[in-house]
């Protein structure tokens, strides 16, 4: 147990000895957590072979996926999980600002780690409500890079500097890398626009969605049709076209099913989408190509999915 909610995983191949595959930081590997499959950064060092390390936030209103980690999971269990995939990849700034928000500290760990072992310049900014609620403590204090990482605690707020300050302060040659929950991201978000920061240099991740604005209530039905075999089907108002297609046995793999993690991405040949994830950007969404179906619909009466 890092904190009283935050459980760290050590992750090693079944047959002992066998390596596993490499990854790179900001990756994130899928994992079955009982009948929910969700998604949970590396947070080790990229250059150690042969383990995964994960660490898992005990959510409050848990959908069953961080509850079964923490409740079911014990040492020596076997568990099934995907390859490292990654949509979160450092690029070859000369400088880099790394901003955790709580949980989101674990990709940007690795990404710490990564960039120390390359040489690069960086300063990692972590955001915590108290010490108690601090992952990965001793880790940092003991780090090679420990002048470089920031911490900046609710309950000490002389120490705290706001990341719309440590923007401010910063070379704009710098990239950004940011991750938490939603208002944080939306809080750095909003502070670099005002400040003008190139949006280029602005790389973030979610673990979870924002609240949705629009009135679910005023969802009407469509149909969709599966363009391989030319079935068709009624998606009514309050049923997702993921949850459709499982009744009739058409299995899209889906994670965080609020149109975060891009896990159930599929490719669009007619129709026009009711864009609702925040996966995509503005220009993915205006090309009509592809959607989220756990949670996007259709604006018109039908949709043809590349299936």
């Amino acid at each position: 147990m890092l904190t009283d909610d935050i459980a760290l995983f050590e992750l090693e191949a079944e047959q002992h000895g066998r390596p596993l595959p490499p990854f790179e930081a900001g990756a994130h590997i899928d994992v079955q957590a009982g009948d929910a499959l969700r998604q949970y950064s590396l947070c080790n060092a990229p250059e150690q072979a042969g383990r995964y390390e994960i660490a898992v936030l005990r959510e409050p209103a848990s959908r069953g996926g961080s509850r079964h980690m923490h409740e079911q999971v014990r040492e020596g269990d076997l568990l099934q999980i995907s390859v490292p995939r990654n949509l979160f990849r450092l690029n070859r700034a000369e400088h880099s600002i790394l901003l955790a928000g709580g949980i989101g500290i674990t990709p940007l760990l690795a990404m710490a780690e990564s960039l120390h072992a390359q040489g690069r310049g960086f300063e990692l900014h972590y955001y915590a409500r108290s010490a108690a609620r601090t992952a990965f403590r001793e880790r940092l204090a003991a780090a090679p890079f420990r002048d470089k990482v920031f911490l900046h605690r609710d309950d000490q707020p002389g120490e705290h500097l706001d990341p719309v300050q440590v923007l401010a302060a910063a070379p704009r040659a710098s990239a950004v890398y940011f991750c938490g929950p939603p208002g944080f991201i939306h809080h750095v978000q909003a502070g670099a626009r005002s400040l003008a920061w190139p949006d280029d240099t602005l790389h973030f991740e979610r673990f979870s969605a924002e609240p949705a604005g629009d009135d679910a209530s005023a969802d009407t039905e469509f149909s969709v049709t599966v363009k391989s075999t030319g079935q068709t089907f009624l998606v009514p108002a309050g049923k997702s076209i993921v949850q459709v297609l499982a009744e009739h046995g058409i299995d899209i793999p889906v994670s965080c099913e609020q149109g975060v993690c891009g896990t159930c991405l599929t490719g669009v040949l007619q129709g026009e989408i009711d864009h609702r994830d925040q996966y995509l950007t503005p220009e993915e969404q205006a090309r009509n190509t592809q959607m989220t179906p756990c949670c996007s619909r259709s604006k018109g009466a039908s949709i043809v999915l590349d299936l």
